[in-house]
């Protein structure tokens, strides 16, 4: 696309190379992800297990083993089972909304700080719940860890990242995700053949093992140059930070550029008022739509449900958990292939290939649950395994679009003065949905059956249409210019052009950026 690539020409300006201090630094803040990962995967694979269920929701329990005459697809309809999973996505949605002061008034790295505290503490005590109100008390603690590290993370990776690798260093949050979601996976399945019915303890308690290393790891965490030059008097300590990640003295046109972005920041004191203004309008859809696109893929129906959804179509416990395990390995293998491509092919075109895989997997799998499984009994041996592959073909093509750049996107397109909000925004974006979607998937499944996988690809196939019309390529932009992508772009340079209140004030000889200043 031309926009994209006149703007990356630009974006070679800026010196430096990848550093084992930015490396490490994104290492350990990826993490976040990794907690993240962890308690999707470990959610689905607990309700599964008969144990579990026996001791906190019976009635679910009753219905799976001894009432024959229900319908396969709705032996797991329970609000309260599905309370358990999305209470974390409320806590999450409204921890955000103050994750987002906090992260702009003290930095990113406080921000990673006390989510990690707060899902180590939820760890702690889901693992010894006794009761459903300890359980669900847990949960609301694991969401306020998510909230702060998920509007955290990927703004801390972003500007971290060199321009020209952003995109492989931010998928680094989404591939963490997948290794959390792996973890849990394998770990459920160990602890579903433990005698005597508490694995399901050791799966929710060992969530503490991850927000551990997040939380240790964070004391030794650098905050980001964009960050210090917000919150510190002194420019010469930003200017030092930002030399020693990008391993070189001579960085003087990526710091004009911070020192700008940061003049327009300090105008700026009420970020969510501003961020409604017509010259952000671009980013606030972005915002908005690309979480929600991400949730209704229906890909957290695979995370959360797997091993439910494999005993629908008649897996066994264990063969259950074991079909969660590869669907997770998969899409890991597949956000890996995304973070060493992204910066070549361009996030656009990974949105349109994982879209169209989405998009005929979801069909197909649609279509044979429609055909072959009736309301009792199961799929032959033969139809299970094609469900299986096909639901490993979504998850590829989820791996390698919209789980990873569903993260990227939001993260790299706000302007300093309301990134903090912004992200805040998508991050409470993706929690609402996060929670209808898990609120109300086993009461769809069970009314609408085969037809729920119809509806999450209807959704597949116009969320690649928005893409490619609406979303235009940041490869290899600068963070703090991205503004120019906006305004090159066919359908948003009506918005951000028609209200430009900025003047230039300043030699722009020094930087192909202008220091510039809002007009009284």
């Amino acid at each position: 696309m031309a926009v994209g690539s006149e703007v990356s020409k630009e974006a070679q300006k800026y010196n430096g190379r990848i550093t084992s201090f930015v490396v490490l630094s994104c290492m350990v803040a990826a993490t976040g992800g990794i907690i993240f990962g962890y308690d999707i995967g470990i959610s689905g694979g607990v309700t599964s297990m008969e144990p579990f269920l026996m001791k906190f929701f019976p009635e679910v329990y009753t219905k799976m083993i001894k009432d024959t005459k229900i319908s396969n697809y709705c032996k797991f309809d329970s609000q309260l089972l599905t309370s358990f999973t999305s209470s974390l996505y409320v806590a999450g949605l409204v921890a955000t909304f103050f994750a987002s002061p906090v992260t702009r008034a003290f930095g990113r790295r406080p921000s990673i700080l006390i989510g990690g505290a707060a899902f180590l503490a939820g760890a702690a005590l889901g693992g010894a719940a006794y009761n459903i109100y300890m359980l669900i008390i847990g949960r609301v603690l694991l969401g306020v860890g998510i909230g702060f590290t998920n509007q955290s993370v990927p703004l801390y990776l972003s500007e971290m990242a060199p321009s020209n690798y952003r995109g492989a260093f931010n998928i680094g949050f989404q591939f963490c995700v997948g290794v959390g979601v792996l973890a849990a996976n394998l770990l459920n399945y160990g602890t579903e053949k433990i005698k005597g019915g508490w694995g399901w303890r050791i799966s929710l308690a060992m969530a503490a093992v991850p927000a551990s290393i997040l939380t240790l790891g964070t004391l030794f965490l650098p905050e980001t140059p964009n960050s210090l030059i917000q919150h510190n008097k002194d420019p010469n300590k930003a200017k030092h930070m930002l030399q020693k990640i990008r391993g070189t003295d001579d960085i003087h046109l990526e710091f004009d550029d911070l020192v700008a972005a940061n003049e327009t920041s300090k105008t700026i004191k009420h970020p969510f008022k501003n961020i409604l203004k017509q010259k952000y309008r671009p980013q606030l859809v972005m915002a908005i739509v690309i979480p929600f696109f991400q949730q209704v893929t229906g890909i957290n129906v695979i995370s959360f449900y797997a091993p439910i959804l494999f005993r629908t179509i008649g897996f066994g416990e264990s063969a259950s958990l074991m079909s969660a395990v590869v669907t997770g390995l998969v899409g890991l293998s597949m956000t890996f292939l995304s973070l060493l491509i992204v910066d070549k092919l361009g996030r656009r075109t990974i949105f349109t290939i994982g879209g169209v895989q989405m998009f005929v997997s979801q069909m197909l799998v649609g279509a044979i649950m429609a055909a072959k499984l009736g309301d009792h009994g199961g799929l032959s041996k033969g139809y299970g395994y094609l469900v299986l592959i096909l639901i490993c073909s979504y998850v590829a093509g989820f791996g390698l679009s919209w789980g990873p750049l569903g993260w990227l996107i939001p993260s790299e397109i706000f302007p300093l003065e309301i990134r903090s909000a912004g992200q805040s925004i998508t991050v409470a974006v993706g929690f609402l949905f996060t929670f209808v979607v898990a609120q109300t998937f086993l009461e769809m499944l069970c009314y609408m059956k085969a037809g729920t996988f119809f509806f999450f690809g209807a959704w597949v196939a116009v969320m690649t249409v928005f893409v490619y019309l609406f979303l235009p390529e940041t490869k290899n932009v600068p963070i703090e210019t991205m503004d120019r992508v906006w305004k090159q772009h066919w359908y948003w340079k009506r918005y951000v052009n028609e209200e430009d209140d900025v003047e230039i004030v300043s030699d722009c000889s020094r930087s192909y950026v202008c220091v510039q200043q809002r007009k009284n």
